[in-house]
């Protein structure tokens, strides 16, 4: 909900980087010539979007699982945007194991959390806005 209230239209972003970088989820770049080093994230943009990702990113180190309260919300819902969620459990889940394997697992959680932007891009962009649903 802190999303959708924050963003409000979500088709004034063209690609889900674009919101990543709204988002202050993308690395600092300083770069010179051939050179390009990528630091921490910029942290620019909307620091609370930005906290309920992170914080929404770290469900992801548990195994996705479909259990009752979850089929309960999920009855009466588009089956294309079910499809879409349980896809994105599968990957942010593989994602998280992956990178915290490797990295801090506070890094993994913020590159999932980027991640995620891109599938709830991805969704919103299907969703018909409020104004367009009258006509």
């Amino acid at each position: 909900m802190v999303l959708a209230t924050e963003i409000v239209d979500w088709r004034r972003f063209e690609r889900p980087g674009q919101l990543a970088c709204y988002l202050g989820l993308v690395s600092r770049e300083d770069s010179s010539g051939d050179r390009t080093r990528l630091g921490s994230i910029t942290k620019a943009g909307n620091s609370h979007c930005r906290h309920v990702l992170v914080q929404a990113a770290w469900s992801y180190r548990h195994r996705p699982h479909t259990g009752v309260d979850l089929k309960r919300r999920q009855q009466g819902q588009n089956p294309g945007v079910i499809v879409h969620a349980w896809k994105a459990q599968q990957r942010l889940h593989q994602r998280f194991n992956h990178l915290s394997y490797r990295k801090r697992p506070q890094i993994a959680a913020v590159a999932v959390a980027r991640e995620l932007v891109g599938f709830l891009w991805a969704v919103m962009q299907e969703v018909v806005p409020v104004e367009h649903q009258a006509a």
